[in-house]
Formats: structure tokens, C-alpha cells, sequence
């Protein structure tokens, strides 16, 4: 059994606007391993969010391969990924996406209804997660009753529902002030630390990505760790790679 979670192979994605093609992803390449939390990082338009939907299997890509938790995903069916994100992942967004009608408790069953929970059983287990978040006197409070810092951690705890051995986050605190940002980034670190999950988190933050047990950075469509002696050399004698690595001194 592979202790490799996520498994990025050459990845090439690319959109077409009218007569132009842009080229967001060339030959992206990234393991992975249980247990660790990897920060993805570069400035507004590198294609991180792109990066982290192909992963995720919500987006195609043009060419390569994506192996999730040792399972090849290239030729699987539109129900066979969604299956696989079900089961095996949780996302977290920059907008929390919340349903409006529903309350906290009910954001957090719905993932764990769909995925074959009884009632009783989720109910039970939504109320334990956003006991986690510290959310258990709001959970029959509806998005618009919550703070900012509050509904995103309602997101953070369904994207936990179902303990997915996998989470992708796209820059989850990015519309938070600076102390519900930290606030709710710890938590989520906390959460994913103690539970063993494995993360892929997006941020613009160097102090948040600071906190991660590694940074890649994605230039020029292609993905290096900067702690890594050969893509620090590279990243050096580029302009976007060079901002990046003077941000972590």
C-alpha cells in the first residue's frame, strides 16, 4: 500500500479565450504523502485555484495523470469521481458556500446524508464537528446569523464530514481579517494535525504557508518546493520564484 495520497504526473491545463489559448499548467509534477500538510503557494492568476480543482477531479486536465490514494483517476466515469470525492476528500473554499436556508448542523449532515449516514448518526456527527470548530452553541444558527470567521468554519467542518483522507483548500481564510484569519487557519491546522488527515492548502500568506510542513511553489505552470536545492536554483533565476523565496527568509 502506497503512502502516497496524492499523485501529480505531468499535468497540462490549459483554457481557450476566443482566439487565445492560455496556458495555465505545463507539466505540473507533486507527490504527496499521508499525514503531511503542504502549502501551495504564488501570486494572484499563477493557476493555484486551477491546480487545486484538476486535483480535486472537478476540472479536466488536458494531459497527465492525477493518482489519489493509489487509485488512478484518468479514465474514471464523471459518478466514479464524484464518488471519489465523497469518500476520500473534503474542500474548502475562499467562499464558504454555505446553504442559506439551512443551519450549521444542517450544512454539515448534508455531505454525511449523501454519502449513506443515517439521520440520528449524522446529526450526532455534525454536532461533534462543529464542536471541534467551536461552533457548538451556533449549531442551529443559519450563514446570515454567523460572522464571517463563523460560517467559515462551518465549511471547514463539512468538508470534514465524512473524514476525508484528503483536503484541498483554496486560500480558506482569504476574505477574513487578519485575526479571523489566523484564528480560523490554526483551528484548521489543529484539526487536520490531530485527526492525521493529509492538506493541500492554498495561500497568498507566507506566514500561514510558514506554518505548513512544506511549501510548493507554483511558476511558470510547473510546481517546485523551495526547500528543495534543485527548484531553489531555479526559482532564484526567475523573477516570480525570486519574490517568492525573499518572502520566506
Amino acid at each position: 500500500m502506497t503512502d502516497i495520497i496524492l499523485s501529480l504526473s505531468n499535468i497540462y491545463k490549459s483554457f481557450t479565450q476566443g482566439k487565445t489559448t492560455l496556458n495555465i499548467l505545463n507539466g505540473a509534477n507533486l507527490e504527496i504523502k499521508k499525514g503531511e500538510i503542504v502549502a501551495l503557494i504564488g501570486p494572484s492568476g499563477s493557476g493555484k485555484s486551477t491546480l487545486l480543482y484538476t486535483a480535486g477531479l472537478l476540472d479536466k486536465i488536458d494531459s497527465g495523470e492525477i493518482v489519489i490514494d493509489g487509485k488512478n483517476c484518468n479514465k474514471l466515469s464523471d459518478n466514479a469521481k464524484t464518488k471519489i470525492r465523497l469518500q476520500k476528500m473534503g474542500f474548502v473554499y475562499q467562499q464558504h458556500n454555505l446553504f442559506a436556508d439551512f443551519t450549521a448542523l444542517e450544512n454539515v449532515m448534508l455531505p454525511m446524508l449523501v454519502n449513506g449516514k443515517s439521520k440520528k448518526q449524522a446529526k450526532i456527527e455534525a454536532t461533534q464537528k462543529l464542536e471541534k470548530v467551536g461552533l457548538g452553541e451556533r449549531i442551529n444558527h443559519k450563514p446570515s446569523e454567523l460572522s464571517g470567521g463563523e460560517q467559515q468554519r462551518v465549511a471547514i467542518a463539512r468538508a470534514l464530514a465524512n473524514n476525508p483522507a484528503l483536503l484541498l483548500a483554496d486560500e480558506p481564510t482569504g476574505n477574513l481579517d487578519p485575526y479571523n484569519s489566523e484564528s480560523v487557519f490554526e483551528n484548521l491546522l489543529n484539526l487536520v494535525k490531530n485527526d492525521g488527515m493529509t492538506a493541500f492548502i492554498a495561500t497568498h500568506n507566507p506566514e500561514l504557508a510558514k506554518k505548513m510542513d512544506r511549501q510548493i511553489a507554483l511558476v511558470e505552470g510547473k510546481l517546485y518546493d523551495i526547500k528543495n536545492a534543485d527548484d531553489k536554483a531555479f526559482l532564484k533565476t526567475n523573477p516570480i520564484g525570486k519574490k517568492i523565496l525573499d518572502a520566506f527568509k
